[in-house]
Order: structure tokens, then C-alpha cells, then sequence
């Protein structure tokens, strides 16, 4: 089992930056990629970033630029810089973690919202 606890969402104006944090604990020694997705008020859940045990990158075009993830494998923690945020991209933005073995795990969410 794997728990991952997101931090650092918030409110921010257009332009701005935020940096969110995602925790990891548990079976830790398990975990291979690591991520974020966002789902939007009446939107589907949309992949924003991934990043694999080997720290190669993957974005969704829409934050390609402008957002940045990174993990601390010491710490066990996965990081996404955000910048120059746009109200398009509120959301509530969740991390997840792909182990070894295939198996999915998901944090609680964490609200970013940048008004229009």
C-alpha cells in the first residue's frame, strides 16, 4: 500500500505560480512513475504530467511550458511548478503513483483556482 499526500494547492491570480507537493508513504520502495491529473467543474479528467522512476518527462500540451513536475526520491515526494497559471487551468488536481507491480494509488486532491 502506498499513500500519497498532496499539498500546496490554493488561490492565485492569473499569471501567477503555485507548487504542489505529493507526499508519499507506505510501501514506498514500490513506486515507479509518478504523477498528476486534473479534473475541472463538468470536465473530464484531464493527464497533466508524469514522470518515470528514470526522470524522463511527459506533458499534456496544455501546460507543456508552463508547468514543470520533479520528484525527490530521497524525500519520496513528487513536485509540480506551475507557472504563468491561467483560469483555464482550475481544476482539482490530484497525484498518483504507478508501483512495479502495476497497482494504482491515488491522493485526496488538492484545489487550485485561478480566477478568470
Amino acid at each position: 500500500q502506498v499513500q500519497l499526500l498532496e499539498s500546496g494547492g490554493g488561490l492565485v491570480e492569473a499569471g501567477g505560480s503555485l507548487r504542489l507537493s505529493c507526499a508519499a508513504s507506505g510501501s514506498i520502495f514500490s513506486i515507479n512513475h509518478m504523477g498528476w491529473y486534473r479534473q475541472a467543474p463538468g470536465k473530464q479528467r484531464e493527464s497533466v504530467a508524469l514522470i518515470t522512476s528514470g526522470g524522463s518527462t511527459n506533458y499534456a500540451d496544455s501546460v507543456k511550458g508552463r508547468f514543470t513536475i520533479s520528484r525527490d526520491n530521497a524525500k519520496n515526494t513528487a513536485y509540480l511548478q506551475m507557472n504563468s497559471l491561467k483560469s483555464e487551468d482550475t481544476a482539482v488536481y490530484y497525484c498518483y503513483t504507478i508501483t512495479r507491480l502495476g497497482s494504482e494509488y491515488w491522493g485526496q486532491g488538492t484545489q487550485v483556482t485561478v480566477p478568470s
